[in-house]
């Protein structure tokens, strides 16, 4: 044979890895499981089976949480919490990094162990979950050791409940458990029903670590352990998986003050433009949608192909696909593995079966004759509203379009409800880095794919859930303001039956679209001072004003588009309006609520004017320092449009703390003012006018909160809704922004001292903005 001959014919060995460790552990630990509740293993009870996807194989009996187990779990991560957060920094610095180097350790027995009880093939398991949960605990480790230093504000939530999903069960554990110990948490994690092995084995390497009692606690069990989690008394949930679980999750703990990040669905595009090295983003798609079988919530499930060039594109990928090998996942020889359940197997195939669009290609591959396996496939020719192009199939199912400009791509990729991730290959950077601000997604990758580091933050936007998993943005979730809240007194609106303090008309118009303008409801109501005098009226905005608001707010997009040096021109502009007529504002404060401290509260106003301005151009994202040829850039990007209910207890210093970090950002705001004191916002309106503000960035409204808080917070044009009214708007707040999952921050009945340092700072910064990650790989 020639040289060429050989390499032609030459093909992949078997290359099987040996189950023999996993196995022998299993069977020293009975092959039956209880829970791991405050330190030890429970004894194992009533339960299901987990079986190996790619045999069929029993691999262990594992025990149905009940609501006691929950109970004790939760209680013994409350009783060891308070322990664990006072041991400091430092202290448990050494606890993660003790859990890091045992996970090291134990890397090849964790791998089998995954594969084993996933079905994704060993070399990704070996490669890439296991060092990745490993790099989570070194790294989260120091920040441990670095939160009394550079967090010195911020304390623990408490007890967290955590959910993670069955496609990469240990790195999700790392990735939930690791930063809410480092911050001093405790948890109660549920691992998936169908893949918890990985996380009882962890439970076995936290003794060996000598972990205190109760700081991780883990019950195992189907879907309702996970709801009595939600249920219970904890802090904080973190969950990861599916879009209507999500819903259902931030429905059930709406007011109850529980903190929630949520990390769910997408359907990512995958963008390829005729200039890019069309060999290499065969490759890249090989790992973007055949990665673990696909069921990867960032998969590039949606191939956006420039239209020159899509018919060669397509020709590669299904030369590529047809020589992807199927196998037993501990080959490691095979590139797709198995998936991981026949009820997975099936939702699958059900979504296939149904599509009679496009054209459909099927791997010419050799199926394995038993497992629960599938194979790679690409459906071409879509249209973008076709069921397939906007649903998550969560398979090794690829959808395709193609586009023919870069506007198009654009449109085209945000033609989604989800939000998590996007890949643009093109060997023109220009174009790669004017896509990357105009994608709807948490993070982009330019000329790559699932490249992910603890250092940089990853999660959504949009239906793709909110919060950060990851970097300095992800421990946010994890932390709260250090200093001491009280009980919020909401103040009542005077009463009385004297004479106008003023013989004009002064009945107050809305603002909207930079226009006062009539209440839709064609109602008013008598605002008094604390004396009896009528001051005047003010409008009762309805749900259609929030309506009129929404579509004003959204028209003026471009102030998201200016550059932080003009932001903070108005907002300078608007301090120097409001300290000259600081007078006549004062007055205005100190009749409606009586009193002498007006003028302080104007002075308040026009100084955090002032501030925001100053962050307007400041507020930096990073450049993460992640382990690649390359940056990962974390860009702060703004909200979009933010609703807020103002507090009633600072009526324009309230007001101004709520709309000023948000400009500044680059957002639009729709501000319901002080219920009972409105006035002070309406006369707020004239400042605005001789501001140079454009229309529809700021807009106004008055009357009740209760007609605006949950038309604000269901409304599918408003991307985040603030609350800091009564506390009953918590509830509705949250419960109502399920409709597109649109971040909420609300008072849960608790006081600000807006004149403090608590009405102001970064924290209402990161409130305003979005951490997208683009990573930037360089070199030939």
């Amino acid at each position: 044979m020639t040289v060429s001959e050989i390499f032609e014919t030459m093909d992949y060995g078997e290359a099987p890895e040996s189950a023999a460790e996993a196995l022998a552990w299993l069977v020293d630990q009975g092959d039956r499981f209880g829970h791991f509740i405050d330190g030890a293993f429970t004894q194992p009870g009533d339960g299901f089976d987990s079986r190996n996807p790619a045999t069929g194989e029993v691999l262990a009996t594992l025990t149905q949480g009940t609501q006691a187990d929950v109970d004790a779990a939760v209680a013994a991560a409350r009783k060891a919490q308070p322990r664990w957060e006072k041991l400091g920094g430092p202290g448990r610095a050494r606890y993660l990094y003790a859990l890091a180097r045992l996970l090291q350790k134990h890397s090849r027995l964790f791998a089998v162990l995954e594969t084993m009880d996933n079905g994704k093939p060993i070399r990704e398991s070996r490669d890439i979950d296991i060092p990745l949960a490993q790099r989570h605990f070194y790294f989260h480790a120091g920040m441990a050791q670095l939160m009394e230093e550079e967090l010195p504000d911020r304390r623990a939530l408490g007890v967290c409940g955590q959910i993670i999903p069955w496609n990469f069960p240990l790195l999700m554990l790392a990735w939930k458990i690791a930063p809410a110990l480092a911050m001093g948490n405790t948890v109660v994690l549920k691992p998936a029903e169908y893949t918890s092995l990985t996380a009882l084995l962890f439970a076995d390497i936290c003794r060996q670590a000598s972990l205190p009692k109760g700081v991780v606690n883990f019950v195992t069990g189907d879907g309702s352990v996970g709801e009595m989690i939600v249920a219970a008394d904890v802090d904080k949930i973190a969950f990861t998986g599916s879009t209507a679980v999500g819903r259902r999750i931030r429905e059930a703990t709406a007011g109850s003050g529980k903190a929630l990040t949520l990390e769910l669905g997408g359907k990512s595009p995958y963008i390829v433009f005729d200039d890019a090295d069309l060999d290499s983003a065969v490759e890249g798609l090989v790992d973007a949608i055949w990665f673990n079988q696909g069921q990867v919530c960032c998969a590039g499930s949606r191939l956006l192909v420039h239209e020159p060039v899509a018919d060669a594109f397509h020709a590669k990928l299904r030369a590529r696909m047809d020589k992807l090998r199927l196998g037993s996942p501990l080959d490691k020889s095979i590139d797709v593995g198995a998936i991981v359940d026949p009820v997975q197997h099936a939702a699958i195939s059900a979504l296939v079966d149904a599509n009679t669009a496009g054209e459909t290609h099927v791997a010419a591959v050799d199926m394995p004759v038993e497992g629960c396996f599938y194979p790679p496939t690409l459906i071409t020719g879509l249209n973008p509203a076709d069921t397939l192009m906007q649903e998550e199939i969560f398979g090794p199912v690829l959808v395709s379009c193609t586009f023919r400009t870069p506007s198009e791509a654009v449109s085209l990729a945000n033609n989604t409800r989800y939000g998590l991730a996007a890949s643009v290959w093109s060997e023109n950077i220009n174009l790669a880095l004017d896509m990357a601000p105009k994608l709807a997604a948490g993070i982009v990758w330019v000329n790559g794919t699932n490249m992910m580091d603890a250092a940089a933050g990853f999660g959504g936007v949009r239906e793709s859930g909110f919060g950060r998993e990851g970097g300095w943005e992800g421990l946010a979730g994890y932390t709260r303001p250090k200093e001491r809240t009280r009980k919020l007194r909401q103040p009542v609106a005077n009463t009385g039956d004297g004479a106008p303090a003023d013989p004009l008309d002064r009945t107050a118009k809305l603002y909207i679209g930079g226009k006062q303008a009539r209440p839709d409801s064609g109602y008013s109501r008598a605002v008094w001072s604390r004396g009896g005098a009528l001051l005047g009226h003010a409008s009762c905005a309805n749900r259609k004003d929030v309506r009129n608001a929404a579509e004003a707010a959204n028209a003026a997009a471009s102030w998201s588009k200016t550059t932080g040096h003009l932001r903070a021109q108005i907002l300078y502009f608007l301090a120097e309006n409001l300290s000259a007529r600081r007078t006549e504002f004062a007055r205005r404060l100190d009749e409606m609520q009586g009193g002498k401290t007006g003028a302080a509260e104007v002075d308040a106003a026009v100084s955090r004017l002032f501030t925001y301005a100053a962050w307007a151009d400041k507020f930096d994202g990073q450049v993460h320092g992640v382990p690649m040829r390359g940056v990962a850039l974390a860009m702060r990007e703004p909200v979009g449009v933010i609703g807020a209910l103002c507090s009633a207890e600072a009526p324009l210093l309230g007001l101004i703390s709520c709309m000023a970090p948000a400009m500044a950002m680059g957002n639009r705001v729709i501000l319901s003012a002080s219920e009972p004191f409105p006035l002070a916002a309406t006369d707020f309106i004239q400042v605005l006018e001789t501001s140079d503000v454009p229309a529809g960035v700021v807009n106004i409204l008055t009357g009740a909160h209760a007609d605006a808080a949950e038309t604000m917070a269901g409304h599918l044009d408003i991307n985040a809704v603030w609350s800091f009214g009564a506390a009953e708007f918590s509830a509705i707040t949250e419960r109502a922004s399920v409709g597109n999952l649109k971040r909420t921050w609300v008072n849960n009945g608790m006081a600000r001292d807006w004149m403090g340092p608590a009405g102001q700072g970064r924290e209402f910064l990161d409130a305003a903005t979005e951490v997208k990650n683009v990573w930037i790989p360089y070199g030939e």
